[in-house]
């Protein structure tokens, strides 16, 4: 994603770019990547940018190239932070898990989970 020029000029049929600043080709493409990933769902990507979209209208913020790769930004990392916190969860599930086989694990024998 740092070279911008490695998938050639990327316009719109008016010969204008289709993406006003680099960070918003590379956010989308990042979502796009996750969600191929298995990381999120399309429906939960598509879930989360609508909703985004639809508080950036409720805020009264224009409709335009900037405000809709904001709502990108911003579902994205939305999407990211609950991923992490359900990860953090089955983190400190298993920890509790191990936890107790291990106190109720005889010394000198293996902890089995």
């Amino acid at each position: 994603m740092n070279q911008p020029d490695a998938l050639g000029p990327l316009v719109q049929n008016d010969n204008s770019p289709v993406f006003d600043e680099g960070w918003q080709a590379q956010v989308l493409a990042l979502a796009f990547n996750l969600v191929e990933r298995g990381q999120f769902t399309s429906v939960e990507w598509s879930e989360a940018l609508g909703a985004e979209l639809e508080k950036s209208k409720q805020r009264g913020e224009p409709d335009n190239s900037q405000s809709y790769y904001q709502a990108v930004l911003t579902a994205l990392e939305g999407l990211l932070d609950a991923k992490k916190s359900q990860h953090i969860e089955l983190i400190d599930e298993r920890t509790e898990a191990w936890r107790e086989a291990y106190l109720r694990t005889p010394h000198g024998k293996p902890v089995e989970l």
